[in-house]
């Protein structure tokens, strides 16, 4: 038997979520034990959130050099060098990770242990290696989710790639082909676009096909007019390894077919890949976790979970990918709170998926927050949708960021129920409106606030008090208004 531990949380994971955990918990003097297997910061700090937006500022770079003359100075093709691309991005995750190392949570007071652990009762974890036996108070899974893997013929002959290896890459990929056409794939497909690399996307069903139709097309559009090949509606049949598989390691070749709008399939064709990345969703990380000796019900989704991510077992809670939801960094970090709420001071804090805000960092960049247009009319008797463009603000006109507008839903009281963005910045333009979401405030509200001139953020201000337009018009205002004038 291996060393007995006592504590008052055992977190397993280490990620965005658990680390959050870990320490707002050590910092109200709890006792902490908490158990990672891989990198201290998970997926977001190592093959995911950070290393993907490094890139993607790398590419910004290169767009804006090609792009140079409409400001006046000269356009030139940069020379791309990807070995100093692929440092820059190991020089962020570099800088970002002293904040989640050993180091630091052992001086806030946790204790860490580097290993995978498992239930082996209710109330009990073990390590893998069988060292430490850990009973707690509460239990927090935050084990995140990895890669997703289509069962496509061949793909166990090729050494296709996934977020977990691509920034490894030292060398441009001449043809990357990405199997998926979702977030993760329509970024990375246009970041390595802007580098040089000719690009392929092969889509199951639609491109973004979770988002807006109205604003995802404004993405599409762009991606189709920087050269990226989109293929929507395509069954993979097969994959054939390259021929010099030492040459080219991570390619090959892939046969689809695409379905026509009646549903039957139109052919075959084939597409040769010198780099296939595979991003076709995530799955939970639920194997090795003793679940079942926990008495902790999960499906193919992921653990199941309460509205206070409390699991079956009345002492585990799990947050974050694992829990089987939404799928992102920020989700993890709320998820946290609530269960920090619910472990140390029993608020009963509940999730409220609907004030979580989504972003896809393309360029243009695409938001969105609270009930979209067409669920907002399923639920709602009665919505108004104001929209304001990106081409009638100023501060867009001189950054030549014209692409784009803002979404806004409401209730008939004028409640805002929701927003979208899809423009320049539209990740940061929807920070206000997934707070005028989760306060559920009027319309009116924002026709109130002075917005500083000139910044993108206007246009959501511009929406708002596009909802009494047509106020000067009405009979009734007027009267009022001719009346007011008559008594002096």
């Amino acid at each position: 038997m291996g060393e007995q531990i006592k504590a008052d949380i055992c977190v397993i994971g280490a990620g965005s979520g658990g680390l959050t955990v870990a320490a707002a918990a050590a910092a109200f003097g709890e006792q902490v034990v908490l158990l990672e297997k891989g990198q201290m910061g998970g997926d977001c700090l190592n093959t995911g959130c950070v290393p993907s937006k490094a890139l993607i500022a790398t590419a910004h770079h290169a767009d804006s050099m090609r792009k140079a003359n409409l400001f006046g100075i000269s356009s030139v093709e940069p020379r791309v060098d990807f070995q100093a691309v692929h440092d820059h991005i190991h020089s962020v995750i570099g800088a970002i990770a002293p904040n989640d190392s050993v180091e630091r949570f052992e001086g806030l007071g946790v204790r860490v242990i580097q290993q995978a652990g498992h239930f082996s009762d209710p109330r009990t974890v073990v390590t893998a290696d069988g060292m430490y036996e850990i009973k707690a108070r509460a239990f927090v899974i935050a084990t995140g989710s990895s890669a997703a893997i289509p069962p496509i013929e061949g793909m166990d002959r090729v050494s296709y790639l996934t977020n977990e290896t691509i920034f490894s890459l030292t060398e441009r990929p001449k043809h990357l082909v990405i199997i998926g056409g979702g977030p993760i794939g329509v970024e990375l497909a246009q970041a390595h676009r802007r580098l040089g690399a000719e690009v392929t996307i092969l889509e199951a069903y639609g491109i973004l096909s979770r988002e807006d139709p109205e604003l995802s097309c404004v993405v599409i559009d762009q991606l189709k007019r920087e050269g990226i090949t989109l293929n929507e509606g395509v069954t993979i049949e097969r994959i054939e390894p390259a021929e010099d598989r030492e040459a080219t390691p991570h390619g090959g070749t892939i046969h689809f077919s695409r379905s026509s709008e009646a549903g039957a399939k139109s052919g075959s064709d084939f597409v040769e890949a010198t780099h296939i990345l595979v991003a076709t969703g995530r799955r939970a990380n639920v194997t090795g976790l003793g679940l079942e000796a926990a008495g902790i019900r999960h499906d193919e989704r992921g653990i199941q979970v309460k509205p206070t991510m409390k699991t079956s077992n009345r002492r585990v809670y799990a947050i974050g990918d694992v829990a089987g939801g939404m799928q992102f960094t920020h989700v993890a970090g709320y998820h946290a709170g609530l269960v920090v709420r619910n472990i140390l001071f029993k608020l009963g804090a509940k999730e409220n998926p609907h004030i979580v805000p989504r972003v896809t960092f393309t360029a243009p960049e695409l938001a969105h927050v609270g009930y979209g247009e067409k669920e907002a009319r399923q639920k709602f008797r009665q919505v108004r949708v104001l929209r304001w463009p990106f081409a009638e603000n100023d501060r867009a006109q001189a950054e030549r960021e014209t692409v784009g507008f803002i979404k806004v839903i409401t209730n008939k009281k004028g409640v805002v129920l929701g927003a979208s963005v899809v423009g320049k910045n539209a990740g940061e333009i929807i920070n206000m409106w997934s707070l005028i979401v989760s306060q559920k405030m009027n319309i009116k509200a924002i026709t109130g606030y002075v917005s500083p001139y000139p910044t993108l953020s206007e246009v959501g201000r511009r929406a708002a008090i596009s909802a009494y337009a047509d106020l000067p018009s009405k009979p009734g205002i007027r009267k009022i208004i001719s009346l007011l004038k008559f008594l002096g």
